[in-house]
């Protein structure tokens, strides 16, 4: 279990250092162009590395119902929508909200699909979660006064 959940926070750091390479280069370009460029330099690694390993080929895609490949545009307006605000609200901001995001819906989907656990318990952490970037964000940070020589 322990590898399991130093790979979910590995995951985690590497989500939000895309984040932030994508965002530095939408700088220079757009946020959509980012993304594209994003998703390009993604697409030439994966099939390298699928290729190298083995599997690129190994199912069969037509057994997927259709709802099944909405990943992937999905994943087009996460990098492009990252990449857009992580210039305008920062990296902290964008990560909690990010994160919000997905605690939520995960909540939602667990309680759709019945997963065992207890309802209370998530929601009171989503609830945290949330209280926790109201609290950041509605305090602003004190300013030091200047020290004089």
């Amino acid at each position: 279990m322990i590898l399991f959940a130093a790979l979910a926070v590995l995951a985690g750091a590497l989500v939000s250092l895309s984040r932030q390479i994508n965002g530095r280069l939408a700088l220079s370009t757009s946020a959509m162009e980012s993304s594209f460029w994003n998703h390009i330099v993604g697409f030439v690694f994966i099939t390298l590395i699928a290729l190298a390993v083995g599997g690129l080929f190994a199912g069969e895609p037509q057994q997927s119902p259709w709802w099944a490949y909405l990943g992937g545009p999905i994943g087009v307006v996460f990098i492009a929508a990252g990449s857009w605000l992580i210039p305008r609200i920062g990296a902290t901001q964008t990560g909690m909200l990010i994160i919000s995001g997905q605690m939520i819906s995960g909540v939602l989907l667990d309680i759709g699909m019945q997963a065992p656990g207890a309802v209370w318990a998530r929601v009171t952490g989503v609830a945290m979660i949330i209280l926790g970037m109201w609290v950041a964000r509605s305090h602003p940070p004190k300013t030091r006064p200047e020290i004089e020589e």
